[in-house]
């Protein structure tokens, strides 16, 4: 009985002193920081590209009032119908055109101490327009004007495809960060040892929408809408971390 109580209790020592090792065996990686040791810059960036656009966005738009709200939907329909018309003429692709904004409203007669006076109904509806030739945007916006387009709100320029600019100015912006970490690395007496991580934000947007101004009447005809397109300014943000060695 004793020789099996001291085998039972070896047992249990044994396996005692085997969980610690176990339990080391399986303990997690130690965290990237604490096996990181080094002196290192965490810099930011950036880098411009200037490109000519090659299509634009613009609001287009009809309003119609009525004594009622069935007539002003009515005469809206007509004259959007018309506009839609003067838009596919000009050569703008059905999938280039999408309703943006669409409404019906009552109006009212406000006189002192009466109540409000019901006069009619307006209706609105607008579209955004794309416009992939430039060539053509003067021409369609004048199309859509001549055949009923009450609304012309704003216009903004854009790229087809933006690889090409954003890459550009991707160089850019690393050009720019590794000046950076050598000069800092001059400054402090160091040199750059190897570039750890690099990481992007920000990118390409179209221009925010600007006013459009229609040119003027001429003996009764209205003058070709000229339209200025400019430059647009396509920037990458970047940040990169960077060890340092003497």
């Amino acid at each position: 009985m004793k020789t099996f109580l001291c085998a039972s209790a070896l047992g249990l020592l044994m396996t005692a002193a085997a969980a610690p090792s176990g339990r080391a065996q399986t303990a997690p990686p130690a965290s990237a920081d604490a096996l990181f040791h080094a002196t290192t810059l965490n810099l930011a960036a950036f880098g411009e590209a200037m490109v000519q656009p090659d299509m634009a966005s613009i609001n287009l738009g009809v309003t119609s009032q009525a004594k009622t709200a069935a007539e002003a939907m009515s005469a809206n329909a007509r004259q959007m119908g018309q506009m839609m018309a003067a838009l596919k003429a000009a050569g703008i692709a059905a999938r280039d055109i999408q309703t943006s904004n669409l409404n019906l409203n009552a109006e009212y007669a406000y006189e002192q101490n009466q109540p409000p006076r019901l006069t009619g109904y307006q209706a609105s509806n607008q579209v955004t327009v794309v416009v992939r030739d430039l060539a053509r945007l003067g021409a369609a916006v004048d199309a859509t004007v001549n055949a009923g387009a009450t609304q012309v709100n704003g216009i903004s320029f854009g790229l087809n495809d933006s690889t090409a600019a954003e890459n550009a100015a991707r160089e850019q912006a690393v050009r720019a960060l590794t000046a950076k970490a050598d000069l800092y690395a001059r400054a402090t007496g160091y040199r750059v040892g190897r570039l750890v991580s690099l990481s992007e934000g920000g990118g390409y947007a179209p221009s925010a929408p600007m006013p459009l101004v229609m040119s003027a009447m001429k003996r009764g005809a209205m003058a070709e809408t000229s339209v200025s397109a400019g430059e647009l300014k396509v920037r990458i943000d970047i940040a990169g971390l960077y060890e340092l060695a003497r």
